[in-house]
């Protein structure tokens, strides 16, 4: 069936209610929209759902969302689950309480138990939530730090971490066999209640998860001693940390949290920003407003479902506020937790630092510094909770410490998820305890630099909107594919990984050896004097982007060669469009 027919279908069928007709009605005509709402089944992918909220069959709506959810249904009664029950989040986004009570409701009618917050939750609770209550899978509506017009539909497995291989292409197989929306069952909430299908859950999860992170501190001492005398600004962005990560902090004893007022309570307009991101300067705007009538030591954002954290810190020479790059405060947090364990009860033989083939070399070299094993995985935190796993299930390997370059980390394993309520606890510990030092963190920032390297790295994402720019995308990595270029930007290229062939090409001597892990499309460059460059579509958003990495001499060194190859990479891009 075309998309013309599709829309017809979804106006004249009597399953879709009223106000979706109404709104496929304002349309009719615009031929353009029709198509970009009707060419494509919005696709499950391996990060499950994700798109622009709206009727039709390319759009994050309820009946996009009870169909992905029947196909999980589907694949939970193939593998014997149903008795262990689903959890299931959401966040602050337009539409996220009706989307999990959707999901739940299409859940319990398939005889599957589910357990869905009273509220609004954070990410890694809901990875931590699927673990403490023993449930199959877990259901998450997010869309991230997308624009306010997206939300999203995550799922988690049993082990707490993001759907993997083989449950993946399971449950996306599951869902494509569902082609009948009217076929997707469904059942009535007070009925689901009545039955003992649908329970709230709340403090149950919140206080034992409070309690995991809490576990997790090293140095209480440092806290109690200048823990009242920092100051610290925080803005959730309209999100769902607010409540967690100042609850955690007053716990600890930290009394001078100054939360940004105008971006304190949910909502999924996020007025105060046009991209909820902590990763965007204009997020900080209002914060470092507030941080400079405060004086404050440093200023926290996390996104709208508090698994990315943004900071600046403030240097105490200057007045100046620095600004942290995920892979900054990925590695200061990371070197904080990884010296003081070893300092306390020193490292196991087994330790290891895992992070994304994307992530900085900094992690590399501090894995090295410390004699602890570094591991690389795939993009994506679900293969850093697919490592704890293996770890685990083999008896080989303690995990310390994790981070991929987006702004995500997590120190503990009581979540397989990153985690930016105990990335915000863990870095004021921090701060905390080099205060005791007479170091800031931005003086601790600069001794990592020293001790291992200036490292810089950056990324430039270019957004291709609809059918066309999946085409250009396509292009973009296939011409790169069957023409691996000899050097980027002045480097010359000294080996070429394809993750969709499994092969690591030494560009000298023309040997072939596999990558290790799992296929994905995604192209790696290691480059002369440690810089890097590496290339791959979005799973979430229709970009592609393209990752680099230098290691300079210094802070201006490092800055001026990350200037020049980020220049170099654009105009490479510019070529192939």
């Amino acid at each position: 069936m075309g998309y013309k027919e599709m829309y017809q279908e979804w106006l004249n069928n009597p399953y879709f209610d009223e106000a979706t007709k109404a709104e496929l009605r304002n349309i009719a005509g615009d031929e353009k929209e029709i198509e970009e709402r009707f060419y494509m089944d919005l696709e499950f992918g391996t990060a499950g759902l994700r798109g622009v909220i709206g009727a039709g069959t390319n759009r994050m709506n309820v009946y996009t969302v009870r169909k992905a959810t029947q196909g999980l249904a589907n694949y939970i009664a193939s593998v014997n689950g149903q008795k262990k029950g689903v959890a299931i989040a959401y966040d602050s986004r337009r539409m996220s309480p009706e989307f999990a009570d959707e999901a739940a409701l299409c859940l319990n009618a398939n005889g599957i138990k589910a357990y869905v917050f009273e509220s609004l939750r954070p990410t890694p609770e809901l990875s931590y939530a699927v673990r403490k209550l023993g449930c199959i899978a877990g259901i998450n509506i997010t869309a991230s730090h997308n624009p306010p017009e997206y939300n999203g539909y995550k799922v988690y497995w049993e082990d707490g971490a993001q759907i993997t291989p083989p449950h993946d292409k399971g449950i996306m197989d599951e869902v494509k066999k569902v082609t009948d929306y009217a076929t997707v069952k469904t059942m009535d909430k007070e009925a689901a209640k009545a039955e003992g299908l649908y329970q709230t859950i709340g403090a149950d999860i919140d206080d034992p998860y409070i309690a995991e992170l809490k576990s997790l501190v090293l140095h209480q001492d440092s806290i109690d001693a200048v823990g009242k005398d920092l100051k610290i600004v925080y803005t959730p962005l309209h999100g769902t940390g607010n409540i967690p990560v100042r609850r955690v902090l007053k716990e600890l004893g930290f009394t001078n949290v100054y939360v940004v007022p105008e971006q304190e309570l949910p909502d999924g307009e996020f007025p105060t920003v046009s991209y909820p991101n902590p990763e965007a300067a204009e997020a900080f705007e209002l914060g470092l407003k507030l941080g400079k009538k405060v004086d404050a030591d440093l200023i926290l954002a996390t996104d709208p479902d508090a698994d990315r954290l943004g900071v600046y810190v403030k240097d105490a020479k200057t007045g100046e506020y620095h600004s942290l790059t995920g892979n900054m405060s990925g590695c200061l947090i990371g070197d904080y937790v990884i010296s003081q364990r070893k300092e306390k009860e020193g490292l196991p033989k087994d330790g290891a630092f895992i992070k994304s083939i994307v992530s900085t070399n900094m992690a590399d070299a501090i894995a090295k510094y410390y004699g602890i094993q570094l591991v690389e995985v795939l993009t994506g935190f679900k293969f850093i909770g697919q490592k704890i796993l293996e770890f685990e299930t083999k008896g080989n390997g303690t995990y310390l410490f994790g981070m991929e370059e987006s702004y995500g980390c997590l120190t503990g394993t009581y979540a397989r998820d990153k985690d930016a309520v105990v990335a915000s606890m863990t870095l004021c510990e921090a701060a905390a305890y080099y205060k005791t030092k007479n170091m800031t963190l931005w003086d601790a920032m600069i001794a990592m630099y020293e001790r291992y390297g200036y490292y810089k790295d950056d990324v430039q994402a270019i957004t291709l909107k609809g059918i066309e720019g999946l085409e250009k995308i396509q292009k973009i990595m296939n011409t790169l594919r069957e023409n691996t270029p000899s050097e980027i930007g002045g480097y010359k290229v000294v080996s070429a990984r394809d993750y969709k062939k499994d092969t690591i090409k030494n560009m000298e001597t023309g040997e072939v050896t596999a990558t290790g892990l799992p296929s994905s499309n995604v192209l790696y460059y290691d480059l002369t004097d440690d810089a890097w460059m590496c290339v791959r579509p979005s799973g979430t958003e229709p970009k592609v982007k393209f990752y680099y990495g230098v290691k300079g001499t210094s802070l201006a060194d490092a800055d001026e060669k990350s200037e020049k190859l980020g220049k170099e990479v654009l105009a490479m891009i510019d070529k192939m469009l």
